[in-house]
């Protein structure tokens, strides 16, 4: 047996904060050494953490790398493991995203990124050049202070492995992993054995799985020991890392991490018998064959021996069943996680949310008490930097904590109920019953007086007064009273969160909270510069069928029973007058359910349909519900409205990133926001095709392939609902 001790990790770092992420690196680095590991592996650019951006494109950044580098090597920290650091590194006039791999004190060789990721929230071709010359290690020459501080002038840098003299090691960065020829193929036919993936992998609903299966497959044909390390938490922008280290090995899994946690530091080590990597190797003919004649990787000799002989004290470790958290448990503990780091390291002193009674809103709110919640129970767990930061934003004195959070609520979430004269006493007691289950701060307030006062200025200006349509008002007085009433509760908004502290002679101030879904802001219902304009929003990039789901499971798993109710209501905005024969809802305002709204979603981001390309898919998906020409309409109302709206999305709040779908135009979904609404080139050939299935009247059935892309996640058929006249939240 050749027995090997190894340890990969979840780190929280914060982008920039040199000295937070330095500290969690020598704490794991501590952890694996007293565990016994010999290798430890962490996550990608963990030095300067993963989500710089344009700060990588300074040299201050790079030279701070090598500072946080240098110190590490000038201590004892390297003695005896061989420790995988990710940080950039200039060379000559190019920068590189790279592995700095060193030991005893010393750079063994630095492992440039040879695919860089340039899809989705990722953009490292901005800052990064991928190494290309996989067939050769170059020298590089060492910063003078680097080189003078180590006594080494220059190190082996490129693509290849460390040889040992009893193993084999080579660094996999993140995206190397899922291209269509990973670089872990040529390397385990080169007699690799131990593979280290550090990553800066966000978390997204029902991702997961597609990760780990690329870990399993990685070594399930080939063998071999696959180490995965990557950042947990809020590192400063919109995504949440969600961690998830682990080891496999021949395919199976033997360790893993947590997705979800408030720890900086979380270490994660399992003992492997290499033996077993050679053993299925040598059983696989083709993979015989392949090595025989394989393209040579360049190595690095190190004459230092990694593994331990057979010990009965060295426990191995044994196949584990993976862990996945439900959609539902991804959406209370990411954000709430996320929240955490955002409130911890924004100086703020706490959360406030305008609480309407809806579903939206009370996810929001009852995110924050799942956040207060992991709080209290990490303090319970032991956890003494999180005690130490609840007890800084909670203001505690003589020695107190959070043992409770419903009282740890209190101290840090405002909740306020803006009612207006159109608000039902339905939504207005929800809200309280909520706020007092999750133990917010809640406050009720009427905006009639504020709402008249701006009507009564209007009118003297005007010389008019508008009326709802319901009162025979016209479709812009409707719109423009329902505006005011959404854009004073912003203000009013920010007025109490940076207020309210001050009043209860508490320091700091208040971080709004906002509560628009990924499907209002696709669609644009919503008012720019309402309240969904906010500091940031936890539910920005989830959709409301996620959400209701959610909002069910919160009741029981959270304990806030009032979410059932919530939950079971129609969805309303509540900015007209309600009436016995008249009730606004939202489904029949937007013109279309918030079901469909994920279907166009999905078909417009992930499946990249413009109009025509929808159409045809959506014949296929809801051919046996609907005519080619009801398709058609539909397909035509939503693109009107999804580009009449766009330029919304120019302003979205900052939105915790979760759905593939999400139309944040600041990050993810690059677009313009001034359209042609009529789109009259891509509508005249909807139409053409339309005239041409009607004249050979084709018998339309649903294909189950394009039925299952054009439902929603939770696989339930398309609602019809008749066209709204227009768009209660659409005013600018």
């Amino acid at each position: 047996m050749r027995l090997l001790k190894v340890a990969t990790c979840n780190l929280n770092q914060w982008s920039m904060d040199f000295d937070c992420n330095l500290k969690n690196i020598k704490e794991s680095i501590s952890k694996a050494k007293e565990s016994g590991a010999v290798i430890r592996l962490g996550p990608e650019l963990e030095i300067t953490g993963y989500g710089c951006e344009d700060h990588f494109l300074e040299l201050d950044t790079v030279n701070h790398a090598w500072e946080c580098l240098k110190d590490i090597l000038l201590g004892d920290w390297t003695d005896g493991i061989l420790c995988s650091f990710g940080m950039p590194v200039l060379k000559g006039s190019e920068r590189y995203n790279c592995q700095v791999l060193c030991m005893n004190r010393k750079i063994i060789m630095v492992r440039p990124k040879i695919w860089l990721a340039n899809d989705g929230n990722y953009r490292e071709l901005r800052w990064f050049t991928a190494w290309k010359q996989k067939d050769q290690l170059v020298d590089f020459q060492l910063p003078n202070e680097i080189s003078e501080a180590l006594s080494q002038k220059s190190v082996p840098f490129g693509y290849g492995f460390i040889q040992f003299l009893d193993t084999a090691v080579a660094a996999e960065i993140c995206e190397e992993l899922f291209t269509p020829i990973p670089v872990h193929a040529d390397l385990a036919l080169n007699g690799v054995e131990v593979f280290m993936n550090a990553s800066g992998s966000h978390h997204q609903l029902r991702k997961l799985d597609n990760r780990i299966r690329a870990f399993i497959s990685a070594t399930h044909t080939r063998g071999g020991v696959y180490m995965y390390s990557n950042q947990q938490g809020c590192d400063g922008g919109r995504l949440y890392f969600d961690g998830c280290s682990c080891v496999v090995v021949n395919g199976d899994m033997i360790a893993q991490g947590s997705q979800f946690s408030l720890k900086d530091v979380e270490v994660v080590v399992a003992q492997v018998d290499l033996d077993a990597v050679a053993s299925l190797r040598g059983s696989i003919s083709s993979f015989q064959e392949q090595a025989s004649c394989k393209t040579r990787v360049s190595s690095i000799a190190v004459p230092y021996s990694l593994c331990q002989p057979f010990n009965l004290k060295l426990p191995l470790s044994s196949p584990l069943k993976i862990s996945y958290h439900s959609p539902e448990e991804e959406i209370a503990f990411g954000p709430g996680c996320w929240l955490w780091d955002y409130l911890r390291r924004s100086g703020a002193s706490g959360f406030f949310l305008p609480l309407s009674g809806g579903a939206d809103s009370s996810s929001v709110a009852a995110i924050v008490g799942c956040m207060c919640q992991l709080v209290v129970k990490e303090i319970a767990n032991g956890d003494e930097q999180v005690k130490a930061d609840a007890i800084r934003i909670g203001h505690y004195t003589n020695g107190q904590f959070p043992t409770d959070s419903k009282e740890f609520a209190k101290r840090i979430f405002y909740t306020v109920f803006m009612g207006s004269e159109n608000s039902s006493e339905e939504t207005k007691t929800r809200a309280k019953i909520l706020a007092d289950e999750i133990g917010s701060l809640h406050l009720d307030v009427s905006i009639d007086t504020v709402v008249s006062a701006f009507l009564s200025l209007f009118q003297t200006l005007t010389g008019k007064r508008p009326r709802y349509k319901i009162d025979g008002g016209s479709n812009v007085e409707n719109l423009g009273l329902q505006n005011i009433q959404a854009r004073i509760r912003m203000v009013l908004a920010f007025m109490l969160a940076s207020l309210l502290p001050w009043v209860h002679n508490k320091p700091g101030f208040y971080l709004v909270l906002g509560s628009s879904n990924v499907d209002e802001g696709l669609r644009g219902y919503l008012t720019k510069y309402d309240c969904s304009s906010a500091d940031i929003n936890p539910i920005g990039s989830i959709c409301k069928q996620d959400l209701r789901t959610f909002l069910r499971w919160a009741a029981v798993h959270l304990g806030y029973s009032s979410l059932t109710e919530i939950e079971v209501a129609p969805p309303t905005a509540e900015l007209e007058p309600i009436r016995s024969n008249y009730s606004q809802l939202d489904e029949v305002d937007m013109g279309m359910t918030y079901e469909e709204l994920s279907v166009y979603g999905r078909l417009r981001k992930i499946f990249r349909c413009g109009p025509l390309s929808m159409f045809k898919n959506l014949c296929y998906g809801w051919g046996g519900r609907l005519t080619p020409s009801e398709v058609a309409d539909k397909v035509k109302y939503f693109f009107k409205y999804y580009s009449i709206n766009r330029h919304k999305m120019t302003v979205l709040t900052p939105s915790y990133h979760a759905e593939s779908y999400s139309p944040d135009d600041n990050r993810f979904d690059l677009r313009q926001f001034l359209y042609n609404a009529r789109w009259p080139y891509q509508f005249r050939k909807i139409d053409e095709l339309v005239n041409e299935l009607d004249g050979q009247k084709v018998p339309f059935k649903e294909s189950s392939d394009r039925e299952k892309m054009c439902s929603t996640s939770d696989g339930g058929g398309m609602g019809v609902v008749a066209a709204g006249s227009g768009n209660p939240k659409a005013g600018h």
